[in-house]
């Protein structure tokens, strides 16, 4: 009877704390509506009149109510919502918000005068700013699904958090295909050393942005040495895909900068598409510095692991799903946790429009559209392999400078089936693949092959193969 009752006893202390906390009348209103439903292990179960309560509950006051659970309960402790249904509606189970969005003390940078030939006699401007984190508490460890596929990268996440840059792993490179949960074990580690540490400076930021970033600042004067001076404040530093912070002039930034925050003791973690030694034109210096830490690489999630996605993601949007339409999604859909999780939110959006429809039913449907005709992601890389492979030739001799007949055929029709494959790929992205040439380079090239395919019948030939090797039908 004890146990049965435990949780009853454990929302009421935690509602004398309440009491003194808070404004008797805001008291009343949202918090004795509230009743305890069950306590198992360190999850307790409250009942509430309407999912707006819930939400108003969370953004007013889950600080508090998270603050008296981990004492009342301990360390992992966890809460979940129950919304009392309306008669005739099933009732919906939500697990409590991880937190509002972590946010960075104030930090001092000292700045150069904004124009003008800088005196060396004048000490340099000392500015304050508010450096924004740019984490989704969504992406927490709580949320993370383990399994085979991702365990040695959380293990490494956590040991991070607990202590930042006072670990071996440093840097962190996580490496892997799209949707593998890259950026979420990413910035889940800031996310937990925020909750911990609350006066470390964190920011996470893409690859792509530093280099813009970095491309801003040296276009005026004396704002390269801001922009240093503004990463160097960084306590830890996630850059996601790094494998995009193409060009010189930003690794050399990035070069400084990392050196400094690693001698200081500051953390450092990166994720990629690629390992490190497959990253290409980046300085073998900052390459090695990659290599210091952990490298470890994200696999694809095996069934257990896709399931338990789907149970997860299902719990986190209050639904509930017959479980042979979640083991069939996961049966079916083996690519990766982004792909999987975009069916389950087709499904949930086509069961809620449909009432009369087999769930079953529609995951077959679902899975019939998104697995009937698999294809490998099409990437500059892929491109290079199978142009290489067509004409016998190695990478490196194509990306080379060579000038032989073959192999400038090959070149160029490698950069035009890059540029009119990947939608998204730039004529810079595509000349720094290709053994560092300009986007000129790369333009003067796909013109010259679209010009041979309408003239010459043996390039024609060669351009149709190579694009039915890489999108077969």
């Amino acid at each position: 009877m004890e146990n049965q009752e435990r949780h009853i006893s454990v929302w009421n202390n935690c509602l004398r704390v309440f009491e003194n906390l808070v404004e008797p009348a805001q008291f009343k209103t949202w918090f004795l509506p509230i009743k305890p439903v069950s306590l198992i292990d360190s999850t307790l179960t409250v009942a509430v009149p309407s999912d707006f309560f819930r939400e108003y509950l969370e953004d007013a006051y889950l600080d508090i109510i998270k603050k008296t659970l981990k004492r009342e309960i301990g360390a992992d402790a966890r809460l979940v919502y129950v919304n009392i249904p309306v008669k005739g509606q099933p009732s919906m189970t939500y697990p409590a918000s991880t937190g509002h969005a972590p946010v960075n003390n104030p930090i001092q940078i000292a700045t150069c005068q904004p124009s003008g030939t800088p005196n060396p006699f004048v000490i340099p401007g000392v500015q304050k700013i508010q450096i924004n984190p740019r984490l989704n508490p969504v992406f927490c460890f709580s949320n993370i699904v383990g399994g085979a596929c991702n365990k040695m990268a959380v293990a490494a996440g956590q040991s991070i958090a607990a202590a930042p840059g006072k670990t071996p792993y440093n840097p962190l490179f996580i490496f892997g295909g799209p949707g593998l949960g890259k950026t979420h074990i990413a910035q889940a580690i800031g996310v937990a050393i925020k909750e911990k540490f609350q006066d470390l400076t964190v920011l996470y930021v893409t690859g792509n942005e530093f280099k813009t970033q970095y491309m801003d600042a040296v276009m005026v004067r004396n704002k390269l040495t801001d922009f240093l001076a503004y990463y160097m404040k960084i306590d830890v530093l996630i850059v996601d895909d790094i494998q995009d912070m193409a060009g010189q002039g930003s690794q050399a930034a990035f070069f400084n900068v990392f050196n400094h925050l690693h001698q200081n003791g500051k953390q450092l973690v990166f994720t990629s598409d690629r390992a490190p030694v497959d990253l290409q034109n980046f300085e073998e210096r900052l390459l090695s510095r990659f290599k210091w830490g952990l490298s470890v690489e994200l696999e694809r999630p095996d069934y257990k692991t896709r399931l338990e996605a789907l149970k997860a993601r299902c719990f986190r949007e209050g639904v509930t799903l017959p479980l042979d339409a979640l083991e069939y999604l996961a049966a079916n859909i083996k690519t990766n946790f982004r792909e999987l999780e975009g069916a389950l939110i087709t499904l949930i959006a086509h069961t809620t429009m449909s009432r009369d429809a087999s769930p079953l039913a529609l995951a077959r449907h679902l899975a019939e559209k998104l697995v009937s005709e698999p294809r490998r992601e099409i990437s500059i890389d892929r491109v290079q392999r199978a142009v290489c492979e067509y004409f016998n030739i190695s990478r490196d001799e194509m990306i080379s400078k060579s000038r032989r007949r073959q192999i400038v055929q090959a070149r160029q029709i490698s950069m035009y089936l890059s540029r009119n494959l990947l939608s998204n790929c730039s004529l810079a992205t595509i000349g720094a693949e290709t053994g560092g040439r300009d986007h000129a380079t790369v333009l003067y090239a796909c013109g010259a092959v679209s010009d041979l395919i309408s003239t010459d019948r043996l390039i024609k030939k060669y351009v149709s193969d190579i694009e039915s090797i890489l999108s077969p039908a």
